[in-house]
C-alpha cells in the first residue's frame, strides 16, 4: 500500500529542524567542555601531542567590542612539499561554539598566515592549532579581556 507524502506542520518542520542542528552543533559543544588543551589536541589529532612554537598569535590583551576583535595567525613553516601547514584552528572555548575557524594550506600558499576578525562572548583565552604535513601540531595561546559586547 503506498500513501502519500502529507506536508508538515510549521512547527512539524520546526522541530524537524532544531533536532538537525543539535545534532550538527553537538560536537562543538562536547568541545567546549574538554578538560584541557591537551585534551582537545587529543580528540582531534590523536595521542601524539603537540609543541608550543612556530606559531605568532597577534590580538590586543584588551578589545572594547567582543562583536569585532582583530587577529592574525603566522605558522613558521618552509611551506614545501616535504614541510608544510596542513590546517589550523582557531579556538574560544568560552564561546556558545568554541570552533571559531578552521584554515586548510597547501605548498603552493607560500605563507601559512591569516588576518581577519572574531567574535568573542567574554573574556578569555583565544587558541590556535595548527597541523603540519609530517603529523605534527603546534598551539598558541593569548588571554583577552573583552570590555562590553559579545556574541552570546
Amino acid at each position: 500500500m503506498v500513501t502519500e507524502p502529507r506536508n508538515l506542520s510549521r512547527r512539524e518542520f520546526s522541530l524537524a529542524g532544531i533536532c538537525a542542528l543539535t545534532v550538527a552543533i553537538a560536537p562543538q559543544i562536547a568541545l567546549a567542555n574538554a578538560d584541557s588543551l591537551r585534551a582537545l589536541v587529543q580528540r582531534l589529532f590523536g595521542d601524539q601531542g603537540y609543541e608550543e612554537s612556530k606559531i605568532k598569535l597577534d590580538l590586543p590583551e584588551m578589545a572594547e567590542n567582543g562583536m569585532v576583535v582583530p587577529i592574525s595567525v603566522e605558522v613558521e613553516s618552509p611551506m614545501t612539499p616535504d614541510d608544510y601547514v596542513w590546517s589550523l584552528y582557531i579556538f574560544a572555548f568560552a564561546n556558545p561554539v568554541p570552533q571559531v575557524s578552521s584554515y586548510s594550506f597547501t605548498p603552493e600558499s607560500g605563507k601559512a598566515a591569516i588576518s581577519t576578525r572574531i567574535r568573542l562572548a567574554k573574556s578569555q583565552e583565544v587558541v590556535a592549532v595548527a597541523e603540519m604535513s609530517n603529523g605534527k601540531v603546534h598551539v598558541a595561546k593569548a588571554p583577552i579581556k573583552i570590555m562590553i559586547g559579545g556574541c552570546g
